[in-house]
């Protein structure tokens, strides 16, 4: 205790001044990695507008860049968990759908039709997994042939743009489709307990007609893949109750 005390009053006022101001820097101040993590989440949950890609000098380049900055929606959780092969995916980790269901002819699942748990809106529950159990008038999965699970980014812009894989639409239709549709609108409020897409639906929309005005270049093939969970697959290694 003598130690402390004779330590202090050698510091005098302004050492203690630089010792509360270290202090309190330590406490406020994030660390490099910090910093880094927290861009990284504001990049993730924001979009840029389309605009900030006109310094981009060639067109193709800006084009496949604008589509990149789109397909962080389109790859996002509250997207492309409704764009499945045959089963979807759920929450933020993209779990497999739990109970198990499957697309069905028309989307709205086979067996257990999607409106048995999703009603008109987004219902509190209050769960501890399951806080909400999301809703809208239009719930339903999206047609097989816009399935992008399993795809790249460049896959799915290719898919997207190709009239015999998108369920026969015109750019102009899959812009409108993303700018403006209601279920789409969902990925934005999405209910407590899952993340919002980044950006907002107006804001897709113009990278969307932007990336068209500028002639729906794709990005470069390969890259990640969309997590995808094959329901044959799981369902053939499942062992039967004893």
């Amino acid at each position: 205790m003598r130690h402390a005390r004779a330590l202090l009053l050698s510091l005098g006022a302004a050492g203690l001044v630089g010792v509360a101001t270290l202090t309190a820097q330590a406490q406020t101040a994030p660390s490099q990695t910090a910093a880094s993590v927290l861009a990284e989440m504001e990049q993730r949950t924001s979009l840029k507008p389309a605009a900030a890609f006109n310094s981009i000098a060639d067109k193709n380049a800006r084009s496949a860049a604008l589509f990149q900055e789109a397909g962080k929606v389109i790859t996002h959780p509250r997207c492309a968990n409704c764009h499945p092969v045959e089963r979807p995916t759920q929450a933020d980790d993209r779990h497999p759908h739990m109970p198990v269901v499957s697309r069905g002819e028309d989307g709205h699942g086979e067996g257990l039709q999607c409106a048995s748990c999703h009603t008109a809106k987004n219902v509190w529950v209050g769960g501890t997994h399951i806080v909400t159990i999301p809703g809208n008038p239009k719930w339903a999965l999206a047609p097989a042939s816009m399935a992008w699970q399993g795809k790249s980014l460049g896959e799915i812009c290719a898919q997207i743009k190709d009239p015999a894989r998108n369920g026969g639409k015109t750019l102009a239709q899959i812009q409108e489709h993303m700018a403006s549709d209601e279920l789409v609108a969902w990925g934005w409020n999405p209910g407590l307990g899952r993340t919002a897409a980044p950006g907002t639906q107006a804001q897709l929309g113009e990278l969307i007609q932007a990336w068209i005005d500028t002639g729906a270049k794709c990005p470069a093939p390969g890259g990640v893949k969309v997590p995808s969970h094959d329901l044959k697959a799981e369902t053939a290694t499942m062992k039967p109750a004893v």
